[in-house]
This record gives structure tokens, sequence and C-alpha cells, in this order.
């Protein structure tokens, strides 16, 4: 999967509960448009939609932050 199309497949989830623009580096929890809550169902989709298991050790924050963030992530996984 490239790069692209694993940004594309997280902007389609974001913008499924997210009704604004949010820009490949956003802070998506400083922003306020992500909280707790929906950080699990981040990484629940992330592990179902990308076949990869996310392990407590790659529970951090830097991780999950942005969109480009969650896309470097999932690449280095696949990897």
């Amino acid at each position: 999967m490239t790069t692209d199309t694993t940004r594309q497949t997280i902007l389609t989830f974001l913008e499924q509960f997210i009704d604004v623009d949010v820009a490949d580096d956003e802070d998506l929890f400083a922003s306020g448009l992500v909280n707790s809550l929906f950080a699990m169902q981040l990484v629940l989709f992330v592990e179902k939609e990308f076949s990869i298991k996310v392990e407590n050790e790659d529970l951090d924050l830097a991780n999950f932050r942005s969109v480009n963030a969650i896309t470097g992530f999932i690449q280095h996984k696949l990897a």
C-alpha cells in the first residue's frame, strides 16, 4: 500500500467523525478534534483496516497525533 493510499484511507475515516478539513500535519488532539475515546476507535480502525497489531509500546501519542504521524506509523509497521 502506498503512502498516499494510506493517507487517503485515514482521511476518509476521520471525515466520518470530523466535519472540518484536517491538514496532514495538524495536531488532532491539541486542536480538540480528537479525544481519548475517539483515539481508541482510531487504534481499532488502524488495526482492522491495515491488518496490523498495535502493541502497548506503540500507544504513544506521537504515533497518532496527526495524519502524517498515523501514516508514518502504519507504513513503518507494514515494512
